[in-house]
């Protein structure tokens, strides 16, 4: 059963090459994508239930015993990643099908749309340092193809700038990688981790190759100071890949910081993890104030992804058994709920045609299903009990009250009141007031059909948030090889 490990890739895999034949037939794409991605959910789901039962899975690529071959590991953390990855997958491909344009479906969008899943998969999936760079690129090129779709000047000089900063980024990786084999001399993340747990005295060069991994990738992450690229560069791309993007780009490289500093770098949690704690409360305010400053609703949301980042990387940074668990709950609820509020608005620009939140007022009179799907999403992402973005946060805040950071965890808690606002203000403004009959006029037909997988992606957050108890049993076992490295290098370098 251990190549249920390598499934989740194969599955998007093996349709991303069956959809380039069939690149201009519009309805079989649709079909072969929304059936591969609903393949992919299950097969994810039977991941994490083998997971839970049998601890963590491993597969040695090509039968080479890990260190010495490729290895790809699903323990509990990276099979719930895998499952929200695909659930959020799906939604958007169904959401593509009426909003997209045939033009862009016929440009091989929803094959790019595999690679892309290819990537981010592969990413919370690999053992091998070596091989997550490989699949980050996988990922970026299928981003840089998403991010041009349609051709604008505004995505084309974006592009330009966000392609400059990942290929920078890139070039950081392979430097640090380098540096990193250079002193442990391996590249298999468990060896990484025991090498450097062995040492007597770990050397300082340790110490700087941690602080290039945390830029290389807190650009990805997009954590102060290095998240200046992703507001304009998540603007312009149609809101699918909005979604996608949102939901998913920034978040491995979240993991990548989580799995690295719990599994590598957890030698010396004095000043690397102060300056991790100190950047994820800059990453907080800054994008709280992003938040509130603007009226365009797709930078309200952008400025969010922002300060959710700023939330894990805190519960990272405090490293208590509760902060973390609190992180990796807030991660995959931030992965849902982005997700689910991107297509919102979406669905707020395609009936009236503007971002401006200044320029539309009163949607709640016609569009009721819309507003209140809209209304629960926020709430959620606000930190509003039962939701899932209370569970998190709270867990986020206790932990750091545990561990005596009392100014970290009032900001988080001040901060949520604002992220509060910021999204309300949409509800407010764009829902409440005065009907614009100017935009009651242009509802389109396929206004159920974009609204049918939000309401699916909202509900299973619902039930996330609700079902909170529930699921904490596998947020814990997801926890315990952060807290306890000893457990995922164990299970990966036993025979």
């Amino acid at each position: 059963m251990n190549n249920l490990v390598v499934l989740p890739i194969l599955v998007p895999l093996l349709a991303a090459v069956i959809l380039i034949f069939f690149a201009k037939n519009v309805i079989v794409q649709r079909y072969i994508s929304a059936l591969s991605a609903l393949i992919n959910i299950i097969v994810a789901l039977i991941l994490v239930r083998e997971v839970s039962e049998k601890g963590i899975q491993k597969l040695d690529i090509g039968s080479w015993p890990a260190p010495f071959g490729i290895t790809l590991v699903s323990d509990m953390l990276s099979a719930l990643l895998v499952l929200s990855t695909t659930i959020i997958g799906f939604v958007v491909i169904l959401y593509s099908f009426k909003s997209i344009g045939k033009q862009r479906e016929k440009f091989y969008y929803y094959s790019i749309i595999q690679f892309q899943i290819i990537g981010v998969i592969g990413a919370f999936t690999t053992g091998d340092i070596f091989n997550m760079f490989v699949f980050f690129e996988v990922m970026l090129m299928a981003s840089y193809v998403l991010l041009v779709i349609g051709g604008t000047k505004r995505q084309l000089r974006e592009s330009l700038k966000y392609l400059t900063v990942n290929v920078i980024s890139s070039a950081f990786f392979v430097i640090a990688i380098a540096m990193l084999y250079s002193v442990v001399g391996t590249l298999n993340m468990a060896q990484i981790g025991e090498r450097i747990t062995s040492l007597n005295e770990v050397p300082g060069i340790l110490t700087v190759i941690a602080v290039l991994f945390l830029i290389v990738f807190g650009m990805k992450g997009a954590i102060f100071p290095l998240y200046f690229w992703l507001p304009g560069s998540y603007a312009v791309p149609p809101i699918p890949v909005m979604a996608l993007f949102g939901a998913l780009l920034t978040k491995v490289g979240v993991y990548s910081i989580i799995r690295t500093f719990t599994l590598f770098f957890n030698f010396e949690q004095g000043h690397l993890y102060e300056m991790l704690m100190i950047l994820a409360i800059i990453t907080v305010i800054i994008g709280v104030i992003g938040s509130i400053a603007y009226w365009d609703i797709k930078q309200i949301i952008i400025y969010n992804i922002i300060t959710a980042i700023g939330v894990i990387l805190y519960g990272v940074a405090v490293s208590t058994e509760t902060s973390l668990t609190g992180s990796v709950f807030y991660l995959i609820h931030d992965m849902l709920i982005k997700a689910a509020l991107f297509l919102l608005i979406g669905m707020i620009i395609h009936i009236t045609g503007t971002s401006n939140l200044r320029k539309f007022s009163g949607l709640i009179k016609h569009y009721p299903t819309l507003a209140w799907t809209y209304f629960i999403a926020a709430l959620s992402l606000g930190g509003i009990p039962p939701l899932s973005g209370f569970v998190g946060k709270m867990l986020t805040v206790q932990g750091g009250f545990e561990a005596n950071e009392f100014i970290g965890s009032m900001i988080i808690l001040i901060t949520s009141i604002l992220v509060l606002y910021s999204v309300m203000k949409i509800f407010i403004f764009g829902f409440w007031g005065k009907a614009d009959q100017m935009y009651v006029s242009k509802e389109n037909v396929s206004y159920h059909a974009l609204l049918m997988p939000i309401i699916l992606i909202v509900v299973i957050s619902v039930f996330y948030g609700v079902g909170a108890e529930a699921v904490h049993s596998f947020i814990a076992q997801a926890v315990e090889p952060l807290i306890n490295p000893e457990i995922y290098i164990e299970a990966v370098l036993k025979e």
